[in-house]
């Protein structure tokens, strides 16, 4: 592919910044709550990284962008699969969530 680049053989798994990123791929091959699952686990990552962003503590602020658009590919595979209302789920997901740990 012209213009990508692949990560040298030398550099370690923890220092890359798109080790963590998925392909999307990846996210086609799960079933729709999948990723519902990731989509809140990936949103959670967002916040914990902004976190840590604001306190100075964050490492690699590139992770940011890889989980954002890992975010991206979700929404991506749920509107080729024809899912509507992502959000209202999510909100009712998290409802249910947060109503079993009461």
């Amino acid at each position: 592919m012209a213009g990508h680049k692949s990560r040298p053989s030398d550099v370690s798994e923890e220092i890359c910044f798109w080790a963590d990123a998925m392909k999307i791929s990846e996210f086609r091959e799960m079933k729709t709550e999948e990723l519902h699952n990731e989509l809140d686990r990936l949103r959670r990552h967002l916040f914990e990284l902004r976190a840590q962003a604001v306190t100075e503590k964050l490492e690699n602020p590139n992770r940011i962008t890889h989980t954002k658009r890992d975010i991206a590919r979700v929404f991506t595979v749920m509107n080729e699969r024809g899912e509507t209302g992502i959000e209202q789920k999510q909100y009712h997901l998290e409802a249910i969530a947060s109503h079993q740990k009461a």
